[in-house]
Protein backbone atom coordinates (compact mmCIF):
# COMPACT_ATOMS: atom_id res chain seq x y z
CA UNK A 1 0.00 0.00 0.00
CA UNK A 2 1.40 3.51 -0.88
CA UNK A 3 -0.05 6.58 -0.60
CA UNK A 4 0.38 10.40 -0.57
CA UNK A 5 -1.65 13.65 0.01
CA UNK A 6 -1.77 16.04 -2.98
CA UNK A 7 -4.36 19.77 -3.12
CA UNK A 8 -6.71 20.03 -5.50
CA UNK A 9 -5.39 22.87 -8.11
CA UNK A 10 -8.68 22.75 -9.96
CA UNK A 11 -11.54 25.54 -10.12
CA UNK A 12 -13.93 23.77 -10.03
CA UNK A 13 -12.35 21.12 -7.09
CA UNK A 14 -13.81 17.59 -8.06
CA UNK A 15 -17.16 18.35 -9.59
CA UNK A 16 -18.40 16.34 -12.56
CA UNK A 17 -15.66 16.86 -15.64
CA UNK A 18 -12.80 16.84 -13.26
CA UNK A 19 -13.89 13.64 -11.37
CA UNK A 20 -14.62 12.34 -14.83
CA UNK A 21 -11.43 12.56 -15.50
CA UNK A 22 -9.86 10.96 -12.71
CA UNK A 23 -11.76 7.92 -12.53
CA UNK A 24 -10.89 7.73 -16.58
CA UNK A 25 -7.20 8.04 -15.25
CA UNK A 26 -8.09 5.37 -11.79
CA UNK A 27 -9.75 2.61 -13.66
CA UNK A 28 -6.51 2.33 -16.20
CA UNK A 29 -4.73 0.61 -13.05
CA UNK A 30 -5.98 -2.71 -11.15
CA UNK A 31 -4.41 -1.38 -7.75
CA UNK A 32 -7.91 -0.05 -5.48
CA UNK A 33 -7.87 3.53 -5.23
CA UNK A 34 -9.27 5.25 -2.73
CA UNK A 35 -8.88 8.80 -1.31
CA UNK A 36 -9.66 10.76 1.78
CA UNK A 37 -10.68 14.50 2.41
CA UNK A 38 -11.45 15.03 5.87
CA UNK A 39 -13.57 12.55 6.94
CA UNK A 40 -15.02 11.71 3.51
CA UNK A 41 -13.45 8.82 1.54
CA UNK A 42 -13.80 7.42 -1.96
CA UNK A 43 -13.46 4.96 -4.43
CA UNK A 44 -11.48 6.57 -7.18
CA UNK A 45 -12.74 4.52 -9.56
CA UNK A 46 -16.77 5.83 -9.29
CA UNK A 47 -17.40 9.07 -10.08
CA UNK A 48 -20.31 8.50 -7.90
CA UNK A 49 -18.23 8.01 -5.27
CA UNK A 50 -15.69 11.00 -6.23
CA UNK A 51 -18.46 13.41 -6.43
CA UNK A 52 -20.01 12.40 -2.99
CA UNK A 53 -16.66 13.19 -1.07
CA UNK A 54 -17.78 17.22 -2.25
CA UNK A 55 -13.79 18.11 -2.68
CA UNK A 56 -13.70 21.60 -3.36
CA UNK A 57 -10.30 23.73 -4.66
CA UNK A 58 -7.70 24.00 -2.07
CA UNK A 59 -8.84 20.42 -0.37
CA UNK A 60 -5.77 18.59 0.07
CA UNK A 61 -6.76 14.55 -0.26
CA UNK A 62 -5.23 11.67 0.45
CA UNK A 63 -4.78 8.89 -2.51
CA UNK A 64 -4.48 5.68 -1.35
CA UNK A 65 -3.42 2.78 -4.16
CA UNK A 66 -2.81 -0.62 -2.89
CA UNK A 67 -2.27 -3.83 -5.12
CA UNK A 68 0.22 -4.69 -7.96
CA UNK A 69 0.65 -1.54 -10.19
CA UNK A 70 0.00 0.85 -7.02
CA UNK A 71 2.96 3.14 -7.36
CA UNK A 72 2.46 3.69 -10.84
CA UNK A 73 -1.07 4.30 -10.40
CA UNK A 74 -0.07 6.65 -7.12
CA UNK A 75 2.52 8.30 -9.51
CA UNK A 76 0.07 9.16 -12.06
CA UNK A 77 -2.80 10.41 -10.16
CA UNK A 78 -0.81 12.80 -8.26
CA UNK A 79 0.29 14.24 -11.35
CA UNK A 80 -2.99 14.28 -12.72
CA UNK A 81 -4.48 16.42 -9.82
CA UNK A 82 -0.70 18.62 -9.93
CA UNK A 83 -1.85 19.33 -13.22
CA UNK A 84 -5.44 20.11 -12.84
CA UNK A 85 -7.52 17.48 -14.09
CA UNK A 86 -7.71 18.64 -17.26
CA UNK A 87 -8.09 15.19 -18.81
CA UNK A 88 -4.79 16.27 -21.18
CA UNK A 89 -2.53 13.99 -18.81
Amino acid sequence: MVSQKVQVINEMGLSLRPAGNLCKEAIKYRSLITFTSGINSANAKSVLSVLGACVKCGDEIEIVCEGEDEKEALDHLVEAIENGLTGEQ
